[in-house]
């Protein structure tokens, strides 16, 4: 068996949740199998290890979780990015588009300094509005992004293409079909 299907089989989907049609990919089923959490991090790591990673990007809430552990073992500092209204000091901000609307996110403004090298970490890709938004402000305050890193993609979503045309690379360890 892959370690792909292995994911696959770990991650627990959902139907029709938050409404009908979607299929929910939960990954709080391979949060809490030790080992297959810890095999999620070293491939998140893997291509980036013995490269100067300054920074890792992790979006609320999940992307939390995950870039925690990617900035430990890459020996790199954790820049929370989280919706509007939720850091305690200077911030910066950006709008991102969601599927029916705006919304915005922010992260302080002396997070990350100009030219330093940041991966961006989250739990799944869809339509990219978020990861874009990140990226966006990453930039603003002249990071260097150096890839987007998701265990989840959903390919048929478009987001990943969209992260792409942003000349950011985009690695994800597994794909799902369908929303």
């Amino acid at each position: 068996m892959t370690f792909e299907n292995d994911l696959k089989s770990i991650i627990r989907t959902i139907p029709d949740y938050p409404k009908p049609g979607i299929m929910f990919r939960d990954i709080t089923t391979l949060l809490g199998d030790a080992r297959a959490f810890r095999r999620a991090v070293d491939e998140l790591v893997q291509p980036f290890a013995g490269q100067k990673i300054d920074a890792v990007a992790g979006m609320e809430a999940r992307g939390f979780i995950l870039g925690g552990a990617v900035a430990h073992q890459l020996s790199a500092g954790f820049i929370p990015i989280r919706k509007k209204g939720k850091l305690p000091h200077t911030t910066v901000s950006v709008a991102y588009s969601l599927e029916y609307g705006l919304d915005e996110m922010e992260m302080h403004s002396d997070a990350v300094k100009p030219g330093e090298k940041v991966l961006l970490i989250d739990d799944l890709i869809a339509t990219g509005g978020t990861a874009t938004g990140a990226i966006k402000l990453l930039r603003q305050m002249q990071a260097d992004v150096v890839a987007a890193c998701f265990v989840i993609d959903l390919p048929e979503l478009g987001g990943a293409a969209k992260i792409r045309a942003l000349d950011v690379p985009v690695r994800a360890l597994v794909a799902f079909d369908g929303h």
